[in-house]
This record gives structure tokens, sequence and C-alpha cells, in this order.
């Protein structure tokens, strides 16, 4: 109670325009309701302390105060005076350490293209965030893990060849590959995602997952199932391609494939309508573990038994979109 009586006489204290290099402030009791503090001056940051509570074991914000000029609102918008002050809330230390590492893998295809300068500095970032987990025992905390993830990074050498088949079949495209929790009957769905000019379809795995400890679970496959090709009623031929280091014209073939777009139309339904191809998991590969050494609200970081690191964003979180 002291540190938030003490804080709010610090907050009392910007109150005063003495500190502030203005000429006026107009704030009147009448209009105090609907109209912001008016400021006559220059853009000025005021820092506010952090807050923490006793009721909570390290809730803190970093908030400011900015007081933005009559350009900043734009000319049809309000207020119109000549400035207006504005409390903006600064991103976590945890929040900056997310987007770097979002940011240090981008444009290497999952990890598949990753220098090693890059997975350095993926590496080092992995550690400052698992240093600051906000999750120290995530299999306590179940709803968290629950619902799809999308892979975003891995070191894992096992998904490689799959991520390199865009190299080796130029019109096979891989959308995605996600893993979805089911805390609630403990279940775990692998799925990667194809798609190409003629249909899509998917490769699906089901486990189950125990709970070992307060950050690992082990992992046993049951089987699989090939999903049944999605034809696409139109067809979008590139305009080239590249394969083995050549880019391939495709606009003599562009007449061959209006002729198989009719084709591939009538015979969608037909396909589509054919059950999918279930298979087995040998018991070689049937287990595994998986230590989750970071996990929040839209991030999950985990490490297999084989040293591999897998970065995995919740379907829906801005980090998707950076």
């Amino acid at each position: 109670m002291s540190s938030i009586a003490s804080t709010s006489a610090k907050m009392a204290s910007i109150a005063s325009i003495s500190k502030l290099p203005c000429s006026s402030l107009k704030n009147s009791s009448q209009n105090s309701k609907s109209a912001p503090i008016v400021a006559s001056c220059s853009v000025n940051r005021v820092k506010f302390p952090a807050l923490s509570t006793a009721n909570s074991a390290k809730v803190k914000r970093d908030f400011s105060v900015r007081l933005v000029s009559d350009d900043e609102w734009g000319p049809d918008s309000e207020p119109s005076s000549a400035g207006v002050a504005v409390l903006e809330e600064k991103p976590s230390e945890i929040d900056v350490l997310k987007k770097q590492l979002v940011d240090s893998f981008y444009g290497t295809n999952r990890g598949l293209s990753a220098s090693s300068e890059t997975r350095a500095e993926v590496v080092e970032l992995i550690t400052q965030l698992e240093a600051k987990n906000p999750t120290p025992a995530p299999t306590e905390a179940l709803p968290l893990l629950n619902g799809k993830w999308i892979l975003a990074y891995t070191t894992f050498a096992g998904l490689f060849p799959l991520l390199s088949r865009g190299a080796t079949f130029p019109l096979v495209k891989l959308e995605e590959i996600s893993q979805t929790i089911d805390a609630e009957n403990f279940t775990v769905q692998n799925s990667v995602l194809f798609s190409g000019p003629l249909a899509t379809t998917s490769i699906t795995t089901n486990a189950k997952f125990e709970v070992r400890s307060p950050k690992r679970v082990q992992i046993k496959f049951e089987g699989g199932v090939i999903g049944t090709p999605q034809l696409t009623d139109s067809i979008v031929l590139p305009e080239n391609v590249e394969f083995l280091g050549q880019n391939i014209d495709l606009s003599p073939f562009k007449g061959l494939f209006a002729s198989v777009q009719d084709t591939a139309s009538s015979v969608a339904k037909t396909i589509s309508s054919q059950p999918p191809l279930k298979f087995s998991i040998s018991n070689k590969n049937a287990e595994s573990w998986l230590l989750t050494t970071y996990l929040d609200d839209e991030l999950r970081i985990s490490r297999g038994d084989g040293g591999s690191i897998f970065v995995l964003i919740k379907e829906g979180s801005p980090l998707l979109t950076l």
C-alpha cells in the first residue's frame, strides 16, 4: 500500500504545470469528462514508474505521457487545440524479445535456409526468453497449451527433407506445418498442408501424450492419415518457376493447362468423395518426448529428444503477420 501511495503522489506531482514548458493549461470542471487536458507546447514525455501490487507476483506496466501537437491528430480530427496528453503503454521486455526472435528467422523457410549466424542469433534470443519464461510449469497450465500452433522455426533435421520439397517440386508448395493439442483428451495432432496448381492435400499424424514432469511430456504416435486431395476449380499457373537454379518460362503451357482445368473441374467431386488413406507408424518411430521451455498465450518454444528446437506461434497471433 505504501508503494501505491508513493506512486500516486508522484503521479499527482505531474499535474503541476510548473514542471512542463507550457504556456497554458485548460481544464474546467464542467467539461472535464469530455475534453482532454490541453497544453500549448511541443511534444513532451513524462515517464510513470512501474506499479506492483501485493496480489500478484510481478505485475508491471510501463506507461508514459506524451503531449502531441495538433498536426498528429490530422486536420479533421478532434481536438483542434494546440496539444493533448496521450497515455502510452510501452512494450515489455518479453514482447521486444519475441518480436526480435520472429524477425531473426524471417525468410529462412522455417529454419531450412538459415545461416550459421542466424541460427546463433536465434539460439541467443531463445535463451533469453527461456530465462524469462512466464510459465515455469507448462504441463500444469494445460489451457495455455491447448489449441493450434503453427511451426515458425525448427532445427529438427528430420523435417528438412519435407521443407526442401519446394525446391525439388517447384509447383508444390508447403503451406503450413501445425500442431493441435487437445489438453482435455491428452491428444496431439501434427499436420502438414500442401498445395499445387491442381489440388491441396494434407498429411496428419495422431498421438497421445502423458505428463512426465512440469515441463516434459511423452508422446506416443498411433497412426496417420493422408487426406483426400481437394481439387481446385481454377488453375493458377505462374509465369515462370525456378528449378535447379534455372528460370523456366511456363507461358507456352497455358493452353495445355486450360484443357486440364476443364477435366479437373469435372472429376473434382468424384475424387473428393473418396475416403482418406490411413497408415500406421512403426514402433521405432512411435514414441518421443518434448520439453517445453517457454510458454505464453501466443508463443511456445520446445526442445526435442535430439536437442532440436521448435518455435511455434498460436493460430491467430499477431506474431504470424510480422
